[in-house]
């Protein structure tokens, strides 16, 4: 009997890996980069690789839709990073800036910054706005898996 494996997206290169699901606390590298597949941080997406890392992770993928003008969006950076270094490796941590990535910000119908939105399997399953500390996201984040 054979274990499924999980696909995540290297932060680093984009590469897709498989990890057993049981590895995954094991601090696992990308069989193309050999770098750290986790980080404790979140990891900065663009309109090129934001399809591939939202579709192609299959741990749950939490998106901070922010903006660099955004006040509350620059405060609530720190506290997710935080958030990143607690979830991490059971979820994927991004950021995508909806000034660079506007498709697809509008696409989600992103109104208001800073907003989280987590995905499961590439499909949206909970949303949140306005910006929260680190134990908010990391109790919200787990309410919701």
């Amino acid at each position: 009997m054979s274990e499924e494996f999980v696909h995540l997206v290297c932060p680093h290169c984009d590469g897709v890996n498989r990890v057993l699901p049981n590895r995954l606390t094991d601090k696992p590298v990308c069989g193309k980069c050999r770098q750290p597949l986790f980080n404790a941080h979140p990891v900065e997406l663009t309109a090129a690789n934001f399809n591939l890392h939202v579709g192609r992770t299959d741990v749950p993928v939490l998106i901070d839709f922010w903006a660099p003008w955004c006040a509350p969006c620059r405060a609530m950076a720190p506290a997710f990073a935080q958030a990143a270094a607690q979830l991490e490796p059971h979820v994927r941590l991004v950021k995508l800036d909806t000034e660079q990535a506007q498709e697809i910000a509008g696409r989600f119908n992103i109104r208001s910054i800073p907003t989280l939105a987590l995905f499961k399997n590439g499909r949206e399953v909970a949303r949140q706005a306005g910006a929260m500390d680190t134990a908010g996201i990391v109790r919200w984040v787990r309410s919701q898996l």
